[in-house]
């Protein structure tokens, strides 16, 4: 059958009702829930069920809530049976979930550090305020170019945030530069350039004033050693398994891109042939389609998606 990976979306999978199927279908995704409203002192189960939609998107309560809903997701296809991945990845805030899966890292000490990650960039986002923009057409080193012209021109840096597939790349930086790589970026070719409704620039410089206070949150948090490979965001690698170097790459993460098309080639090269998705959406499963459209891909975030997943894998009971 070739390889598993299982692969956890990152932030903008989230909707108002995510996990809410998988919680009144199975006991595990409830207690999941359970431990993320215990464990954080609020109802982030009735936010993820119920809403309201402006806070589910309020950086500071995305970030557990798309971890818990992608936790919840993996709890379950374990319980049921379903075979253990040869590795995992995850993009950006995913690759906190990947961490969970692979044995490194408690779900408890994850939410911890993700309501903190994202209550540090939407502070570093007030410090040095930012744009994105989705840009389609353009292949990366063609768009790197347009970054470094537009940052010379306005002195503010932008730069390629998401390398997510061929043809839809990200770029987050200064509003002036991410304007003007945007005019440059049309001019050259770009099929579109959207304006994303954030008001952060993840993954760019303008998210370095967060890089010291997560840093000393992350020496507080206990890791492990993986169990499986992780395949990090910033080389697109296997990460090294010691705790410090763990600590490091998610500190770097904040202000380096994510190389996400890099990441599933690796993956792919390195003999899977099946990719999960497990979490909100199926935002990661188009991605890997058009990456690597030979591959198989499953999306599993309600019982429907878990049955078809695990009966096209030929694991587990029908749920």
């Amino acid at each position: 059958m070739g390889r598993i990976a299982f692969v956890f979306p990152g932030q903008g999978s989230q909707y108002v009702g995510m996990g809410r199927a998988l919680a009144e279908a199975f006991a595990e995704a409830r207690r999941v829930f359970e431990e993320a409203d215990a464990c954080l002192g609020y109802p982030l189960s009735r936010l993820c069920f119920e809403g309201p939609e402006a806070t589910l998107n309020d950086t500071f309560y995305t970030q557990p809530a798309i971890l818990t809903v992608s936790v919840a997701a993996w709890r379950v296809w374990t319980a049921l049976g379903g075979p253990p991945p040869d590795m995992v990845a995850g993009h950006s805030l995913g690759e906190f979930a990947a961490l969970v899966a692979a044995g490194a890292l408690s779900f408890p000490d994850a939410l911890r550090l993700v309501q903190e990650r994202g209550r540090w960039m939407k502070w570093a986002g007030e410090q040095q305020p930012g744009a994105m923009a989705a840009v389609l057409g353009l292949e990366r080193e063609v768009l790197e170019a347009i970054c470094a012209e537009a940052a010379r021109e306005t002195g503010e840096a932008v730069v390629v945030a998401n390398d997510n597939c061929p043809g839809q790349l990200v770029i987050s930086g200064g509003k002036a530069g991410v304007a003007r790589a945007g005019e440059r970026a049309r001019a050259q070719g770009a099929k579109r350039v959207i304006p994303l409704a954030v008001s952060i620039a993840a993954h760019s410089p303008r998210m370095a004033p967060a890089v010291a206070p997560f840093r000393k949150i992350l020496a507080e948090t206990p890791f492990a050693a993986p169990r499986i490979p992780v395949i990090g965001n910033v080389e697109a690698r296997p990460l090294d398994g010691r705790p410090e170097a763990l600590r490091e790459e998610l500190v770097r993460q904040l202000t380096a891109p994510v190389r996400w098309t890099e990441s599933v080639r690796y993956m792919v090269e390195a003999g899977v042939t099946r990719f999960v998705e497990l979490g909100p959406k199926d935002v990661l499963s188009g991605l890997i389609r058009r990456i690597a459209p030979q591959v198989r891909t499953q999306a599993v975030e309600d019982p429907e998606g878990l049955r078809q997943a695990l009966a096209a894998i030929g694991a587990g009971p029908d749920p």
